[in-house]
């Protein structure tokens, strides 16, 4: 008799290891989604900040001069990386860019003084371009501000569509973790079905009945969040060790980020659908619970 009303008991619980199992594989697709997105920014990030505005300066500018600009230059926000290219380094950069020695060429044309920077991502768009292009270029020996005007432009509608795919992505993927977290709850709550109408039978109130099953789905989010983001570090290290260059991709804030943010996903949906299906068994009825 004992034996079989521990079996009943046993069979009443509800299954925590496949709850928890199966949230922790939806919270890592999450975490995915999450990494991908992380990266993505980084490497638009990367691309932008290696865009180069070239100044070129007049041969008879004094050095004087072109100090003030460039101190001018370097105090400017968007400023990421400066340097001064002088004539003689300007003609072994051609050299080098050309192949050959093309020094009879080279004296004739007298390649220009440069001050060449790299700005931050932020600033790398076609109206902020054009805005700094116009204010170096009133400086008296200024010669000419070039920068890959083709290349910011696609560069802009590129960026703006890779973003809105991963918008798109995020959002769909964020309603399918939620649904599967919601149906795996409801699952591993169908087994205790009985236990709660019996509970509310014998005059229990519906607080005193949710609250150690609230607090159960509690700990479980959480052990499911701490195992999702667990994987994907895993796989973070796993990746850079495979990778040449992915561990120049890493966000560590943005990544601690993700894993509090897969912590309380776990967390707020699984209450969210223990409360809701403890709710749903305390309204049936005796005979619709079979």
């Amino acid at each position: 008799m004992v034996k079989a009303g521990r079996a009943s008991i046993k069979r009443g619980k509800p299954s925590y290891f496949m709850s928890i199992l199966g949230v922790t594989l939806v919270l890592f697709l999450m975490g995915i989604i999450g990494l991908l997105t992380i990266s993505g920014r980084k490497v638009i990030r990367s691309i932008k900040e290696n865009v180069e505005v070239q100044v070129f300066l007049k041969q008879n500018a004094k050095d004087t001069a072109r100090q003030r600009l460039q101190g001018y230059i370097e105090s400017q926000p968007y400023v990421r990386e400066l340097k001064y290219t002088d004539i003689e380094t300007a003609k072994k950069e051609w050299v080098k860019t050309g192949g050959e020695d093309f020094k009879e060429f080279i004296d004739n044309s007298l390649l220009p003084p440069s001050i060449n920077f790299k700005l931050k991502a932020e600033y790398i768009d076609s109206a902020q371009l054009a805005a700094i292009k116009d204010d170096i270029s009133t400086w008296p020996i200024v010669d000419e501000v070039k920068y890959p005007t083709a290349v910011v432009d696609r560069m802009a509608s590129n960026f703006r569509m890779v973003s809105i795919s991963l918008l798109i992505a995020a959002i769909i993927i964020s309603a399918v973790v939620i649904i599967l977290i919601d149906n795996t709850i409801r699952l591993a709550m169908f087994s205790n079905r009985f236990l709660i109408k019996t509970m509310q039978m014998v005059g229990a109130t519906r607080w005193y009945i949710a609250k150690p099953l609230d607090i159960r789905a509690i700990i479980n989010g959480a052990i499911s969040g701490l195992l999702a983001t667990a994987v994907v570090y895993l796989l973070v290290l796993g990746l850079e060790s495979f990778i040449d260059g992915f561990r120049k991709l890493r966000d560590t804030q943005s990544l601690l980020l993700l894993g509090f943010v897969l912590i309380i996903l776990g967390i707020g949906i699984t209450v969210f659908s223990t409360h809701r299906s403890v709710l749903k068994y305390l309204r049936m009825k005796l005979d619709e619970l079979y």
